[in-house]
């Protein structure tokens, strides 16, 4: 192996774990939080792809488009979590999951019937349709800006989690909800919050894949599977865990691909069954349980 494929690799791998976690940030944030395992999370992604596609068509810009198509889908995702997931806070987690995944079903049908089956692509931005020179190897412009965009976002998350007033009152309520509660915070208003924010990453991470992956119906159901084997090897409820996660499973799945195809996501599999057998709660499990 060549210094240029093993760098190719490495920065299709970076740039695959920085999608990945703005979808798997939102699912631990949304678990986290809400303590609802939310299988209609991949369809969150699939609208923020075709909601890019509606964004570009108004506005004629990507990066108008963008904000527009997160701001929406977090939105939709707190008018769901106001009017359908609260209502199953108490239930029995069964009866969580099949409320989550009949939204996915509805979502999925719903994108059919606004936009058509056929398979559609966000075009790449025309000042990042060439490539970037790195030590020689030629780089296309528009994933390193994912890559750059990705590290910024994640930044911005734990800086919002860790240092901001809303996210310490965040953390309290996965922590204690009845000491918050009785603080005078509305919990309403915070849960809503919560799943909307979970909501709009997911869709972050859907836009911005849109010019790499084409967007279809269904494809929140083959990306959910991979934010499931982040959430797991990284620990559920834990954004740290997200983050390491999801470079895991992105460094797996990007060299499983180029050197194995036919055992790709079994790569990624084996990476969580062996994340499993050593943490059973994953990496970070202990952490976010407490």
């Amino acid at each position: 192996m060549d210094v240029s494929f093993l760098m190719t690799q490495a920065l299709n791998a970076l740039q695959a774990g920085m999608l990945l976690f703005l979808l798997s940030s939102g699912l631990a944030l949304i678990f986290g939080m809400l303590h609802v395992i939310n299988f209609a999370h991949g369809a969150f992604y699939m609208l923020g792809a075709y909601a890019g596609l509606t964004g570009l068509a108004l506005t004629g810009r990507f990066w108008l488009a963008v904000p527009l198509a997160v701001l929406a889908v977090a939105f939709l995702g707190a008018l769901l979590e106001r009017t359908l997931i609260r209502r199953l806070y108490a239930a029995d987690p069964l009866a969580q999951a099949l409320l989550t995944f009949g939204l996915l079903l509805v979502l999925d049908e719903g994108v059919k019937w606004l936009w058509g089956p056929q398979i559609r692509s966000l075009p790449t931005p025309e000042a990042l349709r060439g490539a970037v020179l790195l030590l020689g190897v030629p780089y296309p412009a528009y994933r390193l800006v994912v890559v750059a965009v990705g590290g910024v976002a994640a930044l911005a998350l734990w800086f919002f989690i860790e240092r901001s007033r809303l996210g310490a009152i965040l953390r309290a309520g996965v922590a204690d909800r009845q000491m918050v509660a009785a603080l005078g915070i509305n919990l309403g208003a915070l849960f809503a919050f919560a799943f909307g924010l979970g909501a709009g990453l997911a869709a972050f991470g859907g836009v911005m894949a849109g010019p790499i992956a084409s967007a279809y119906p269904g494809m929140g159901v083959e990306v959910l599977i991979k934010a499931f084997i982040v959430v797991v090897i990284g620990g559920l409820g834990s954004l740290k865990g997200a983050a390491v996660g999801s470079l895991l499973v992105g460094v797996a799945e990007t060299f499983g691909q180029a050197l194995a195809p036919d055992w790709a996501m079994g790569v990624a599999y084996a990476v969580m069954a062996a994340v499993l057998l050593w943490r059973p709660t994953g990496l970070f499990g202990a952490e976010a349980a407490a």
